[in-house]
């Protein structure tokens, strides 16, 4: 289990955000926080501390106006860290390639394949063939519904027909290197992780062989161990609105001695 940190962009800002706050319309989000320095600064601070597979998000879509400046911030940090952190926001195969040449480790893909509410495995194959498997995430940001956790895509707002199973995860994982997923209904709250998702990661066979990232909702030092229990130690996690670095009371220094990895 290891910390895998994290930078978020919106409107040209590295900010943390309320879960399911984004909307494209006026660019809007609930933020927790809105940095002071630029998104090259926390790259650097990760690569000094060499803390590699982080990510950087741009939360912004291409139709945004603040999208070029969002970008700008991303590719800033891309080579203040080259080949330390993945990147991941409106990727496409068509456009995967000049983030990995800007300096990426890998892309980040949600939107592009779950797309239409369900997956394009169509989109999948041409990213495997233009990409590679070994340089695709998949992010698997979901939400809970009638008792079970679906991909949700478009800023978090769309529910897909993709029930996030261990079957799906044995499909998605041919085309992919690693998997993030987000706990949307408490990401961005700091008010604990989602257990039930935890123990659902955790239980996946190939846990700890295809690296899982665990986002949302992590407080404390408490929740870290909590999270360590229920993903059975086969779970990495990032950490955002509580930690130090943006405007929290979690301590980075002590997540950084404790789960460096």
């Amino acid at each position: 289990m290891r910390f895998r940190p994290c930078i978020d962009i919106h409107n040209g800002k590295v900010k943390q955000i309320v879960g399911g706050s984004l909307k494209d319309q006026g660019d809007q989000a609930c933020a927790n926080f809105v940095a002071e320095k630029p998104a090259s600064w926390f790259a650097d601070r990760y690569r000094r501390d060499g803390l590699r597979g982080g990510h950087v998000i741009l939360l912004n879509p291409a139709s945004s106006s603040y999208f070029e400046e969002t970008k700008e911030q991303a590719l800033a940090a891309l080579k203040a860290f080259p080949k330390g952190m993945q990147v991941g926001g409106g990727i496409r195969a068509e456009n995967a390639a000049e983030y990995l040449e800007a300096g990426a480790s890998q892309v980040i893909v949600t939107s592009y394949v779950f797309s239409d509410g369900q997956i394009r495995w169509d989109h999948l194959k041409k990213l495997k063939d233009t990409v590679g498997e070994e340089q695709t995430v998949l992010d698997l940001s979901c939400r809970k519904r009638d008792g079970r956790y679906f991909v949700v895509t478009d800023r978090w707002q769309k529910f897909t027909d993709t029930q996030v199973t261990h079957e799906l995860l044995n499909r998605l994982s041919g085309f992919c290197a690693e998997f993030l997923i987000h706990g949307v209904d408490v990401e961005g709250h700091a008010s604990g992780i989602d257990l039930e998702l935890a123990e659902l990661l955790g239980t996946w066979e190939k846990a700890g062989t295809i690296p899982v990232t665990y986002a949302g909702g992590i407080a404390s030092m408490d929740d870290i161990r909590i999270l360590k229990e229920a993903g059975r130690d086969r779970l990495d996690f990032t950490v955002g609105s509580a930690l130090d670095l943006f405007g929290g009371t979690l301590s980075y220094e002590e997540i950084l001695r404790e789960y460096h990895g």
